[in-house]
């Protein structure tokens, strides 16, 4: 089997404790479509973007969640939450299995600086398997916008990356180009998911391993269940897109070094005149 039933959860959300709203998001969708396997939500779901409710993990909302995704036996990525680690902020996702286990967590590698200030960069990337179904990698938000954090996962064998994100800007359509191009560059299914309301835009997207739209949600609460089939990440993988490139392949059998990875000097020679990361004066 590679299929798998999959939802984006796009809620309307304040800034605050929103664990109720999706729980009862959650209990309604699951009753419409059981068949469902795994729920996404959009990054700091649980309480926006203050980090008043900062906990550590485990925690009393982490614990929260997996009573959910064990009451409705689904994988569950419920967004993330900014999590406090000695004495540090980091912007946390974990990865809830059906039987409300908490099987892996992703810390944001790259933290919205200078505007998500006073969050630390996680240092590990999270790949995880669904039994009989395929391999899956978790990235958030401004992950996105670094290509080589997503071919990192595909590299580690991810066929579907889950990427939940809070985004309020008018950058928005630019991250749906962003995830499309991830998708084809990468041969894999992107399962990007906003928030809406107070605290985001919408616009949530789902490409496919060809950088095709298999879903695009509006600006509003949407919930997208989606039957997705990894057979055809391998297929492309393994023959190209409708039998035309085949970039991990290339990649992989490639000599190139490139410089700026190679040679701290190379690549600060040009960046270190862009001036510090600031906040525009």
């Amino acid at each position: 089997m590679s299929q798998i039933a999959i939802a984006g959860l796009q809620l309307a959300l304040t800034q605050g404790d929103n664990l109720a709203t999706i729980e009862k998001e959650i209990a309604s969708t699951m009753a419409r479509f059981p068949w469902l396997k795994m729920l996404v939500i959009g990054e700091l779901a649980p309480f926006g973007s203050a980090k008043d409710f900062a906990q550590a993990l485990p925690g009393p909302a982490e614990q929260f969640l997996c009573g959910l995704a064990k009451k409705h036996q689904v994988w569950l990525i419920p967004g993330s939450l900014y999590e406090k680690r000695a004495g540090k902020f980091f912007n946390t996702t974990p990865v809830i299995n059906p039987d409300g286990e908490v099987i892996a967590r992703y810390s944001k590698m790259f933290p919205w600086t200078p505007y998500e200030s006073g969050v630390e960069s996680g240092s590990e990337f999270v790949v995880f398997d669904v039994p009989e179904v395929g391999r899956f990698g978790v990235s958030i938000c401004y992950d996105m916008w670094f290509p080589e954090t997503t071919r990192t996962l595909a590299c580690m064998g991810a066929e579907i990356i889950i990427h939940p994100t809070m985004t309020n800007t008018i950058d928005r359509d630019a991250e749906l180009a962003i995830m499309r191009a991830s998708a084809v560059t990468n041969q894999c299914y992107v399962v990007d998911v906003n928030v809406a309301g107070e605290i985001g835009n919408g616009r949530s997207i789902v490409a496919g391993p060809g950088g095709e739209v298999v879903y695009q949600a509006g600006a509003g609460r949407d919930i997208f269940p989606l039957e997705l089939d990894l057979a055809a990440v391998r297929n492309a993988r393994e023959r190209g897109w409708h039998g035309l490139g085949q970039p991990l392949k290339s990649f992989r059998d490639s000599q190139q070094t490139f410089p700026p990875y190679q040679d701290a000097n190379e690549k600060n020679a040009y960046l270190d005149s862009l001036g510090p990361l600031e906040i525009p004066k």
